[in-house]
């Protein structure tokens, strides 16, 4: 049972942490991804949908998005849900795509990204001390039910070692990332 907890609690960690690279793969770096489009919403026949699954993004070049939408109706929709998303970019609708040119970064939006990847970090942190704390109260539970102090304090120290790993681990992504927004 101990073991079960463990192999869960180490699995919610390793999601925490994909969770984060696919929040700050959403950021931009100053050159063009589909991925930056993940977070836009778009109102579409009154429910909110996901860019990409109204319309092919491509990346023509390093500084260039093109979307291309399957409903040409949604084109108006899918510029407006860019312009209002926080990603400051400005769309450019030719009748039958959509552009979208990355400018180049300046030192107060990168300052900004930089910010915004932090934060990021900070809540993968939250969130794995918060599993952390899960798994310790459910193996306290197992000591009231039966497992030694030891055995309990064993399997607690196991637990701080998964989650000293994962931080570390958040660090190490937070420190790439950072290192891209900066790179000029």
């Amino acid at each position: 049972m101990p073991q079960s907890i463990k192999k869960n609690a180490e699995e919610r960690m390793e999601k925490a942490i994909s969770s984060l690279k696919k929040e700050l793969a959403s950021l931009r770096a100053g050159r063009a991804t589909p991925s930056l489009l993940d977070r836009v919403q778009v109102e579409y026949y009154g429910a909110l949908t996901p860019v990409n699954q109204l319309a092919n993004i491509n990346t023509p070049d390093s500084r260039t998005l093109m979307i291309q939408p399957w409903d040409k109706s949604s084109m108006s929709a899918i510029e407006k849900a860019i312009m209002k998303s926080d990603l400051g970019l400005t769309p450019s609708n030719d009748g039958s795509v959509i552009r979208i040119v990355i400018p180049a970064l300046t030192e107060e939006r990168r300052a900004e990204l930089v910010k915004m990847t932090k934060k990021y970090g900070e809540e993968s942190k939250v969130a794995i001390r918060n599993i952390r704390r899960d798994a310790n109260d459910d193996i306290k539970k197992l000591e009231k039910a039966g497992i030694s102090e030891d055995e309990s304090r064993k399997h607690q120290e196991d637990i701080q070692k998964f989650t000293d790993k994962y931080i570390a681990e958040v660090e190490k992504v937070l420190a790439a990332k950072e290192k891209e927004i900066m790179e000029v």
